[in-house]
Protein backbone atom coordinates (compact mmCIF):
# COMPACT_ATOMS: atom_id res chain seq x y z
CA UNK A 1 0.00 0.00 0.00
CA UNK A 2 1.19 3.50 -0.78
CA UNK A 3 2.13 5.83 2.04
CA UNK A 4 -0.18 8.78 2.54
CA UNK A 5 2.43 11.23 1.22
CA UNK A 6 3.18 9.16 -1.88
CA UNK A 7 -0.55 8.77 -2.51
CA UNK A 8 -0.96 12.55 -2.33
CA UNK A 9 1.91 13.06 -4.79
CA UNK A 10 0.20 10.71 -7.23
CA UNK A 11 -2.99 12.73 -6.80
CA UNK A 12 -1.08 15.98 -7.39
CA UNK A 13 0.32 14.52 -10.60
CA UNK A 14 -3.19 13.44 -11.64
CA UNK A 15 -4.60 16.94 -11.01
CA UNK A 16 -1.67 18.49 -12.89
CA UNK A 17 -2.41 16.31 -15.92
CA UNK A 18 -6.09 17.30 -15.71
CA UNK A 19 -5.05 20.96 -15.97
CA UNK A 20 -5.98 21.96 -12.43
CA UNK A 21 -4.04 24.74 -10.73
CA UNK A 22 -1.83 24.16 -7.69
CA UNK A 23 -4.30 26.08 -5.50
CA UNK A 24 -7.25 23.97 -6.67
CA UNK A 25 -5.21 20.83 -6.10
CA UNK A 26 -4.32 21.92 -2.56
CA UNK A 27 -7.97 22.60 -1.70
CA UNK A 28 -9.01 19.18 -3.03
CA UNK A 29 -6.25 17.43 -1.06
CA UNK A 30 -7.38 19.24 2.10
CA UNK A 31 -10.95 18.02 1.54
CA UNK A 32 -9.81 14.42 1.12
CA UNK A 33 -6.96 14.12 3.63
CA UNK A 34 -7.86 16.76 6.22
CA UNK A 35 -5.11 17.09 8.84
CA UNK A 36 -2.91 14.53 7.03
CA UNK A 37 -2.68 16.74 3.94
CA UNK A 38 0.69 17.90 2.65
CA UNK A 39 1.49 21.53 3.37
CA UNK A 40 0.66 24.17 0.79
CA UNK A 41 4.38 24.66 0.13
CA UNK A 42 4.90 20.96 -0.56
CA UNK A 43 1.91 20.81 -2.89
CA UNK A 44 3.20 23.78 -4.87
CA UNK A 45 6.74 22.30 -4.93
CA UNK A 46 5.51 18.96 -6.33
CA UNK A 47 3.27 20.77 -8.79
CA UNK A 48 6.31 22.72 -10.02
CA UNK A 49 8.33 19.50 -10.36
CA UNK A 50 5.63 17.91 -12.52
CA UNK A 51 5.41 21.11 -14.57
CA UNK A 52 9.19 20.90 -15.16
CA UNK A 53 8.75 17.42 -16.64
CA UNK A 54 9.25 15.12 -13.68
CA UNK A 55 7.31 11.85 -13.90
CA UNK A 56 8.49 10.04 -10.76
CA UNK A 57 6.53 10.56 -7.52
CA UNK A 58 9.12 9.06 -5.17
CA UNK A 59 11.49 11.05 -2.97
CA UNK A 60 14.88 12.10 -4.26
CA UNK A 61 17.83 10.09 -3.00
CA UNK A 62 19.56 11.87 -0.15
CA UNK A 63 23.16 11.66 0.88
CA UNK A 64 24.47 11.81 4.39
CA UNK A 65 24.25 9.80 7.54
CA UNK A 66 21.86 6.90 7.88
CA UNK A 67 18.71 7.54 9.87
CA UNK A 68 19.91 5.50 12.80
CA UNK A 69 23.23 4.39 14.19
CA UNK A 70 21.53 1.72 16.31
CA UNK A 71 22.28 -1.18 14.02
CA UNK A 72 22.92 -4.69 15.25
CA UNK A 73 26.57 -4.43 14.22
CA UNK A 74 27.06 -1.19 16.19
CA UNK A 75 25.30 -2.60 19.25
CA UNK A 76 27.52 -5.67 19.17
CA UNK A 77 30.68 -3.59 18.66
CA UNK A 78 29.83 -1.21 21.53
CA UNK A 79 28.90 -4.09 23.84
CA UNK A 80 32.20 -5.84 23.14
CA UNK A 81 34.19 -2.65 23.86
CA UNK A 82 32.42 -1.97 27.14
CA UNK A 83 32.78 -5.57 28.32
CA UNK A 84 36.53 -5.35 27.67
CA UNK A 85 36.96 -2.08 29.59
CA UNK A 86 34.08 -0.69 31.64
CA UNK A 87 36.06 2.47 32.40
CA UNK A 88 35.70 3.73 28.84
CA UNK A 89 33.73 6.94 28.66
CA UNK A 90 30.89 7.48 26.22
CA UNK A 91 33.12 9.92 24.35
CA UNK A 92 35.90 7.32 24.04
CA UNK A 93 33.49 4.64 22.82
CA UNK A 94 32.08 7.17 20.34
CA UNK A 95 35.54 8.00 18.97
CA UNK A 96 36.57 4.34 18.70
CA UNK A 97 33.39 3.17 16.96
CA UNK A 98 32.58 6.28 14.93
CA UNK A 99 29.03 6.38 16.32
CA UNK A 100 27.80 9.70 17.74
CA UNK A 101 27.80 10.13 21.53
CA UNK A 102 24.03 10.23 21.99
CA UNK A 103 23.56 6.99 20.05
CA UNK A 104 26.27 5.31 22.14
CA UNK A 105 24.53 6.50 25.31
CA UNK A 106 21.16 5.21 24.10
CA UNK A 107 22.62 1.84 23.10
CA UNK A 108 24.30 1.41 26.49
CA UNK A 109 21.18 2.51 28.34
CA UNK A 110 18.54 0.62 26.34
CA UNK A 111 20.34 -2.44 24.98
CA UNK A 112 22.66 -3.20 27.87
CA UNK A 113 20.62 -1.66 30.72
CA UNK A 114 23.62 0.37 31.93
CA UNK A 115 23.89 3.75 33.63
CA UNK A 116 26.78 6.18 33.84
CA UNK A 117 28.35 6.27 37.31
CA UNK A 118 31.56 8.26 37.83
CA UNK A 119 32.42 8.12 34.12
CA UNK A 120 32.16 4.33 33.80
CA UNK A 121 29.26 2.24 32.70
CA UNK A 122 27.79 -0.14 35.26
CA UNK A 123 24.71 -2.36 35.17
CA UNK A 124 21.57 -0.86 36.72
CA UNK A 125 20.52 -2.10 40.13
CA UNK A 126 17.12 -3.72 40.10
Amino acid sequence: MLSVQKEQRVNIKFCFKLGKSASETFVMLQQVYGDDCLSRTQVFEWFKRFKDGREDTSDDIRTGRPLSAKTDANIEKIGKLVRQDRRLTIRAVSEITGVDKESVRQILHESFNMNKVCSKMVPKWQ
